[in-house]
């Protein structure tokens, strides 16, 4: 394991841990029940403002983890070999998946919610804090489905490696009987 692949690991690691914390506000949400309480939901403006109105320094660091995230990527794939189009391709699409997400969904939602319009209804913010809760679940399946790639991806390179030993002591031991003939 590489440098580049460590830090895939690390960024989809990291991502995938803030998402971990944002599910226990979504999971009440989307899976609490027929009807989210109130008290389900004033968590959920709660835990979001909060995470909207964090310090530059925090955004910045999220956004900084995320470039990384994709940059690693781009790199393993500059290798170009089988492996790197399939795992490594595959890994980039979904990772670009998530961060299309992320631009598209999560911080319209959140401004919807923390900061919402005059024409906004409660009943508006609500359920910009469920399709919030909605585009974190699909990010977290992204991320998940990056993670998934990467270990399939070293298991194949061990399983290699594992394959080309064997048949090198196969070649060696025909080489071997074939001189003592």
């Amino acid at each position: 394991m590489g440098f580049r692949h460590a830090a895939v690991l690390s960024a989809t690691s990291f991502f995938l841990g803030v998402l971990f914390i944002s599910f226990n506000v979504d999971r009440r949400i989307l899976y609490g029940g027929v009807r989210p309480s109130e008290e389900d939901y004033a968590d959920a403006f709660k835990f979001y403002t909060t995470f909207f109105e964090a310090p530059l320094a925090i955004k910045a660091l999220l956004h900084a983890v995320m470039g990384i995230g994709l940059l690693a990527l781009v790199g393993k794939l500059h290798k170009w070999d089988d492996s790197a189009v399939f795992f490594d391709g595959t890994s980039l699409a979904l990772f670009l998946a998530g961060v299309i997400i992320y631009i598209s969904v999560t911080i319209p939602t959140m401004r919807t919610v923390v900061v919402p319009l005059p024409d906004d209804s409660i009943g508006d913010q609500r359920d910009a804090i469920a399709v919030l809760a909605a585009g974190n679940t699909l990010i977290a399946g992204c991320l998940v489905g990056v993670l998934g790639l990467q270990a399939g991806q070293e298991y194949a390179r061990r399983a290699e490696i594992r394959e080309r030993k064997n048949v090198e002591k196969k070649e060696a031991a025909a080489a071997s009987e074939k001189k003592m003939q």
